[in-house]
Formats: structure tokens, sequence, C-alpha cells
């Protein structure tokens, strides 16, 4: 045990340290040592009593006084608000926490504010709607503008004095002082007053204390500010899944993203049976985006040598660039490059001129013979399966963020003979790209090309690709009537962060993005003979420094195939796939409840039911299986056996939503309201907004005479329901804009132009 003298003296000179550091960085918030009589001088209540009254004097509580947040969910904990000044800075945090503090000022958290492309698109929002409207984004984006009451007609709008803030954005006290999350989004926090202690009775210090005080109160420096739940999904989700509620918009409630549900459904959380695939320990968000790594410099927080990560890795490749942060950016590109895609160049068909095959699918390629004619019409299916995010690939904003396929064809001389997915001499990306995006359409039926989200109507479609899941695309092209040597087909998935339209109104100018070569897989076809390679299963390539991974085994490559021909409502196709699986691996249950997951899906429930019962038979009590034969059974009339397998089923996942809302439909047919109102509520605590558990928890309470909640259920139901009318803006838009309307389309190849194609221009370089 050490000293007391040598403790003292480690103090004095954290107190020396802390006083260097504090004069060189600044502070706005005075750092010393606190006293009883602090506490005695200033009554902490009262003074929030009083600048909360002052505040409210001019506040513009335009959606009810008593919701002074709104359109953000957020909330403080006694609905006050919360001085600014009460938020001590992220400097004053790095005095003990040097690593956290350098990382974190890299971070998207830290510059969440004052990102030039950020504040021009909160500008057309505050030119519209009025800084009052500007709370739904700042809840998220600079909490403590909104908690402080700054964002009102009148409010501070000096961002160097009057709002110091803003250069930290999501700042270190801001999460820390965060009391209880719910997963409704938006901002669905409630944030307290910052302390960096608590007495000895548990009770948050507010007063300003010193370093050497919080050193020699390590304890009840924890306990003020980690609390478990920040260790959780849950905690992300408040600002990591969002809605546009009608006081946005004006119009109704409308879902924006929702990053924590697809994760909470994905295999990363062993939370729902569902998914195609199973990984062996569940990750969450803090698993991929705060992994513990080796201490570099110095930093308290470090337990063994380890500290989670405060750069919160993502996708981010734009803030690098723009403030010169070489190691954000090189280590963002590591992680968008780590294991994200299986890309599968997977099948050949030869094809007529209307676009039809000619003779059989030939796949998987590499393993079956085959011959190429110069001049001929190909067509081949590229499987990319996201196998390495837990959500949505592209996630969040995806009307503006920018993922995409590039596919060419070369001659044996390495000259281009067909290409989709190339960027114009302007930056644009072709119109005719596969893309991993949305199209997001406006109260006019145009589109939202800056990212108005309070003009939404609808989406024209949905190509992001979700967690587990696979996309074929399919591209036609001619072989060279010239042609002898090989030909090589490559695939890449490309992603920069926004697109270009976008980037130049956000900075004011043409401005050249970095783009990322995320995954990319090459084929040498012979013109004339192909025979199986000796190797029959292609490694997919991917990009330094990036370990090279292990082959893709035959039977995964038709089972990714099969998921793609699934969400491409192929379903014929779907179920020879599986079959094949089937073949390759009888032992596999999965690959018969997919090739049952079709069926159903297919309405054909009776041809379901074997390929469930062999499932079963290879793996008894397997929930997946359960799920989908509790459907075929309550397809034919068999309640009580459909209710007997969801039962099994929420008994092994008890957060599995989907087996829950099924559970409680089961128990409102044979009329047991209160059982099937206890899952619907259930339902509804794992997402509060789930469309289902609104519609019949509506009908159940009315059963059991509950006037009032039923009222409020279905009210909300109204509100969050599909507006049928709005798809006619999506169909319109998609009518006059033939170039991309094909993507709306499940299934569709690409027609790659047989002229010479533009050169691929890549603006800023590929990193």
């Amino acid at each position: 045990m050490a000293s007391p003298m040598f403790i003292a003296s480690i103090l004095r000179k954290c107190v020396v340290f802390s006083c260097v550091l504090g004069a060189a960085a600044s502070l706005t918030f005075v750092v010393r040592a606190g006293t009883e009589a602090d506490t005695k001088a200033v009554d902490p209540v009262a003074a929030r009593d009083a600048y909360s009254t002052k505040i409210a004097e001019h506040y513009q509580a335009s959606f009810g006084t008593d919701k002074p947040f709104l359109p953000s969910n957020a909330s403080t904990d006694t609905g006050q608000f919360i001085p600014a000044s009460s938020f001590l800075t992220a400097s004053y945090c790095g005095h003990c926490h040097q690593e956290s503090h350098a990382e974190w000022r890299e971070s998207a958290h830290a510059n969440s504010f004052r990102a030039p492309w950020y504040t021009k698109n909160v500008d057309l929002l505050r030119n519209q709607k009025g800084v009052e409207a500007t709370r739904h984004c700042e809840g998220c984006h600079n909490p403590i503008a909104l908690v402080s009451g700054a964002l009102t007609p009148g409010g501070p709008t000096n961002f160097s004095k009057e709002r110091p803030f803003d250069n930290d954005g999501v700042t270190c006290t801001v999460c820390h002082s965060i009391q209880k999350v719910t997963t409704r989004g938006t901002g669905s926090y409630v944030m307290g007053v910052p302390a960096v202690l608590v007495d000895k009775q548990g009770q948050p210090i507010t007063r300003p204390v010193s370093d050497a005080e919080i050193l020699a109160n390590l304890d009840r420096h924890s306990a003020a500010v980690m609390k478990t739940f920040y260790k959780t999904p849950e905690f992300c989700s408040s600002c990591h899944k969002a809605a546009l509620p009608k006081q946005l918009n004006d119009y109704k409630w409308l879902r924006a993203f929702s990053v924590y549900d697809e994760w909470q459904n994905s295999s990363f959380a062993k939370q729902s049976p569902l998914p195609f695939y199973k990984k062996d320990a569940v990750s969450t968000c803090q698993t991929c985006h705060m992994m513990r790594e080796p201490l570099v410099t110095r930093d308290s927080g470090a337990k063994g040598g380890m500290l989670a990560s405060h750069r919160w890795l993502g996708a981010n490749t734009l803030l690098p660039k723009v403030y010169g942060y070489d190691e954000q950016a090189r280590r963002t590109v590591e992680f968008l490059r780590n294991g994200v895609f299986n890309v599968d160049i997977f099948a050949l068909e030869h094809t007529d001129a209307s676009g039809a095959r000619v003779g059989d699918l030939i796949a998987p390629l590499g393993t079956q013979s085959f011959t190429i004619t110069p001049g001929e019409l190909l067509t081949t299916s590229v499987v990319i399966q996201n196998k390495g995010i837990a959500h949505s690939h592209v996630p969040e904003q995806r009307d503006m963020y920018e993922s995409w396929v590039v596919f060419t064809m070369k001659d044996a001389a390495g000259h281009t003979v067909s290409q989709s997915g190339q960027l114009k001499p302007d930056g644009e990306l072709d119109e005719r790209a596969h893309s991993f995006t949305n199209r997001l359409i406006n109260k006019d039926g145009g589109l939202n090309n800056l990212h108005q989200v309070w003009n939404n109507r609808v989406v024209a479609y949905n190509n992001t690709i979700q967690a587990g899941r696979s996309q074929v695309v399919r591209y036609q092209m001619r072989v060279p009537a010239d042609a002898t040597g090989p030909l090589t087909l490559t695939a890449s998935i490309e992603y920069r962060r926004f697109d270009q339209h976008f980037i130049d109104f956000g900075m004011g100018k043409h401005y050249d993005m970095p783009v990322v070569e995320m995954a990319t897989a090459s084929r040498t076809l012979n013109v004339g003979a192909n025979h199986p390679d000796q190797a029959p299963v292609p490694v997919v390539a991917k990009m330094a420094p990036a370990p090279t991974p292990p082959p893709v085994p035959l039977w995964m490559r038709w089972n990714n195939y099969g998921i793609g021909l699934l969400d491409g409502q192929q379903y014929a196709a779907a179920v020879a796939a599986f079959e094949q699986v089937i073949q390759l691996r009888p032992d596999y249950p999965d690959a018969y409840t997919n090739a049952g997951l079709v069926e159903i899906l297919w309405e054909k429930y009776e041809e379901a039911r074997p390929h469930l019962e062999k499932s079963l038979a290879l793996a008894p009590d397997n929930a997946r299986a359960l799920y989908y034969l509790a459907l075929v059974e309550r397809n034919e009339g068999n309640l009580d056996a459909a209710i007997a397998d969801f039962q099994k089923v929420v008994g092994q996942y008890p957060l599995g939503r989907d087996a829950h809302r099924e559970l409680g439909f089961s128990y409102y047919q044979e009329h047991k309201y209160e059982l099937a109102r206890a899952e619907y509520e259930k339902v509804q605590s794992i997402d509060p907004d789930d469309l289902a558990a609104h519609y019949n928890l509506a009908l159940v309470y009315r059963r059991l005479g509950m006037k009032e909640q039923a009222a409020v259920e279905a009210a909300s139901f109204a509100d969050q329901k599909d507006d049928p009318s709005a798809s006619t803006f999506a169909l319109e838009f998609l009518r006059k804009h033939t170039e991309i309307s094909a993507e709306s389309v499940p299934w569709h190849a690409h027609v790659l132009n047989e002229e010479p194609p533009a050169a691929h221009v890549a603006p800023g370089g590929s990193q």
C-alpha cells in the first residue's frame, strides 16, 4: 500500500499539472478545489430555478410549455433547463484522460455540430421552419444548446463567444450526464446536471471540483460519471435511431432510420432467432465501435493497459480530411475494409436479345465447364453479402451517404470493354449504378437532394443491404466480336461519405471526397472453353492491410445466392438454391428452414411444412424453425399448436419481438385478450413504435374496456401508419426518372453501355 506521504506528493503534482493545463486550454469553467463553504454559499437547486425562470421568459415553447425540447425526444431530470456552464469542457476531462480526449477530438461526436455541411443543412431547416424546429437535430448533434435553452428566437448565435460549446459537440459531460434512456430514439434521453463526483451519500456534487479531489475519491468519481447502461446498445439507441414527428414536418410521423432495431434483429445481438446465420458471441455497438485497444499515451480510465476507444470508428471518411486528422482517416479506412462484405461473382447466363436466359444457369462459377463465344450477350450475377456489419449498409442518413458497386469487364490487354458505377468528370455517380441508397421524395414530388427530411413524404425505393443478408446484382454485357484472349470481370464495393451534389452544397464549392474501395472480387473468363477451377472455391479479394479471408464454402455460396433471390422475390429460384445447399450439407438445419421460409412467403404453406419438420428433426426445438412452423400451423387453423411453438420461441428469445408479436396475435384469435395484451406490451417495451403493437393494442384495450388506452394506441397507429396516397409521389417520380426507375424493381439487370465507356474518375483518389 502506498504511504500517505507518497499519495500527497502525487496529488500535489496533479494539482499543479491541472493548473498548467487549465491555463493553457483557457477553460471557460473554473477548475478549483471545492469546499463545504461553496455548497452553502451557492444553492445549486435555487441557482437552476433562477436560470430556468430567466430562460423561460423569452423561450419559444412552440410545442407546449410542458415539452420545451420537442421535436427532440430529449428531456432533463427536472424538466428545467441546464446552464451551459454546468457542462465541463472536454479539455477539463483531458487532464487525466489524455488519450480518450485525443481520440474524441478526432471523432464524429466531437465534430457533431461544427462540420460545415451539417450547419448548412440545419440553416436550411432554420430558414424554412424557424430555430425551434432545429431542436429535432440538436438533441443529438448539440445537446448543450438544446438543454440550455439556446435554441429559441433571440437566443445566442455567436458561436465563438456566446456558444463555445458548439465546438465540442457531443462532449464528455454530455454522454456521462445522461440519467436514463429509452429506445424511441431522436434524443430519447434524460439529461442531468453534470457532476464528476458524488458525495458520501451518493448524491451528485455539482460544484466545481479539482483534479486532486477526484483523485482522492476515484470510487466516487466513477459513481458520478459511469452508469451500467452506458455500456449497452440501448444507450446508443437514444440517438442512433430517429423519426420525423408531425411537429417537424406538419404531416405525420415517419421513420428516419433505425440502426438500433437493425442490430437488435441481427445475428450480432443474438436476441432474435430469425437471422440466416448465427454468431458465436454477442456483439454490441460498443464491441465494434469502442473496441478496447492498447494504451499509447496516458489515460486514467485504462484497465490493464487497455482503453475503450473513443474514436467511435465508423464510416465518416470526410471529417478526417477536412480537419487533417490523419490517424482517424487511416483507422477509418481500415475499419471499412475489415471483413464487411463477401463479394462473389457467382453465376453466368447466356442471354438472347430480349434479355432472357438461353440454356442452364452456370453456377457457381469455377465449378462448371462452359463456352463463351465472341459477340454474344452474357449476364452475370454478383452476390454481395453484408457479413460484417450489425446493421444496414449504408446506415442512418442513406439518402445522402453514397456506396455503390463498380463492375467492369476488361479484355486481355486490360482495356475496359463494359462498366457500371463510374464517377462522371464532375464527380457525380452514374445514375444507373447499383447503389446502396434510398430516394426520399418530398411533398412536391421531387427529390430531397439536400437532406431536407422535414419535407419527406415517401421513400421511392430502398436498396440498402441488411445485416447478414445478400443482394444479387446482375449485369448484362456483350463479349467483343473480335475478342480472342481472356476477359476479366471485377466487382468492387465503393464508398464515400456523401453524394457530390450534397457535399458541394455543404462546402459551398466543388469538393473532392476520398473514395474507399471496401471489398473487391475478380474472375477471369476464357473466350472459348472454360473448365472448373483447380481450387473450386474462389477467394474473395480483400484490400490490404486486412488479412485475406478463408475461402467461402460452396454450400455458403449457394446459401448467400438463395438469400439474395429470396429478397429479390425470385421464389422458385430461391427454393432451388436452398435445395443445392441441402445436397451439399444435408446435416445443416437452416438449409431446410430457408427453403420452408421461401414457401411461406410464396404462400405455399403445405409445401413449407416438410422442410421445417426436417429441420426440427435435425435440431429439435430450433427456435427459427419453430417460429416458421408456428406460422404454418396457424394458417392451417391449429392455433393451440402455433401458440405452443411460439411460446417455446419466446422462452429461448425473450427479446424476440417477432415471436411476441405473433404470439399476441394468436392469443387474440383465441379471444385471450389479457394474454394478447401482455405480448403486445412486451413488443412495445422492445420497440415503442411497433406499428402492429399500436394497432392490435387498440383492439385489445377496447375488448378489455380500457377506452383511454385504446384511444392513445389508435392515435399512434393513425399517425405512424403509411399514408396510402404517398405512393403516388414515388410512382410519379420514377415515371419521370427512367434512368433510376429500374432500381425500384427487385429483380433486374444492369444493361451495360456497348459504347466505349467514359473513364472512371474518382475525385480525391481511392484510398
